[in-house]
């Protein structure tokens, strides 16, 4: 379900809708593949769903808090009696002798299992955590990463299912505090990566910029605190408030930014 132009996004509207309406015609729930951020904002967009408001019948997730990468569920619990968990798993790949093993980043995992002929849309989340990774994928896709994911590089690795979150790295977040003149969105995405307001406000032109997975135009919208920001090709923060106003009348903000 991967889209990237403009025809393609066309094609997930239609995707979105008739999941949708087969959820609501045979009560039963239907499920998205993992859903990139621009295919996110496609989501929220054909279903008419603005800022601060929710629908019964949509959940998303992406098997963590704060996954970049989610899926959607179509269908009210409350309406068809029962729940179904998301068909998310998640597979740790690790080296098979750590000692003799390349440093591995995020691009090296994502080519060896795109390299399998996997779409991209089956894989949500990958966490490396040192020379090991936490892939999540659907459930349908686990057992061929399991029995197909032999080698990343040059490093032979080796595969198994997690089973117990707790077993999950910890985000890595770095709390700080930056003095801004307000809290617009393009003055706390610049000063949380040392950008000229003016490279800030190109992000927002390039379509780069997304608050609470939806996409952000606007360069003064006002942040509210927990609101998560992700910038394609930087990262993502999230805004935690403000702390405090400087002698010279500027204001000091808290943010908390995934490294």
């Amino acid at each position: 379900m991967a889209a990237e132009t403009e025809k393609e996004l066309q094609q997930l509207q239609k995707r979105f809708l008739d999941l949708a309406d087969r959820s609501w015609k045979q009560n039963l729930f239907t499920f998205s593949g993992f859903l990139s951020l621009a295919e996110q904002d496609c989501l929220y967009r054909v279903l008419g769903m603005g800022r601060g408001q929710s629908r019964a019948d949509l959940a998303l997730s992406g098997g963590t808090p704060h996954a970049q990468r989610v899926m959607a569920r179509f269908g009210d619990p409350a309406q068809l009696g029962y729940e179904e968990p998301f068909p998310i798993s998640c597979v740790m790949v690790e080296p098979v002798l750590e000692k003799f093993s390349d440093d591995l980043t995020h691009r090296d995992f994502m080519g060896a299992i795109l390299n399998l002929g996997i779409d991209r849309s089956a894989v949500g989340d990958i966490v490396v955590d040192g020379k090991r990774a936490y892939v999540f994928c659907t459930a349908a896709m686990m057992p061929f990463l399991l029995e197909h994911l032999e080698q990343v590089r040059h490093t032979r690795v080796k595969c198994r299912q997690v089973t117990e979150i707790s077993e999950l790295p910890e985000p890595k977040k770095e709390e700080r505090e930056i003095t801004v003149s307000g809290p617009r969105c393009d003055s706390v995405t610049a000063a949380v990566w040392k950008l000229s307001r003016g490279q800030s406000q190109e992000l927002f032109a390039q379509h780069k910029v997304y608050v609470g997975g939806r996409l952000q135009e606007n360069v003064s919208y006002t942040l509210k605190p927990g609101d998560e920001v992700s910038v394609r090709g930087y990262g993502k923060f999230v805004y935690e408030g403000e702390k405090y106003t400087t002698r010279k009348g500027r204001l000091t903000v808290g943010v908390a930014v995934f490294v």
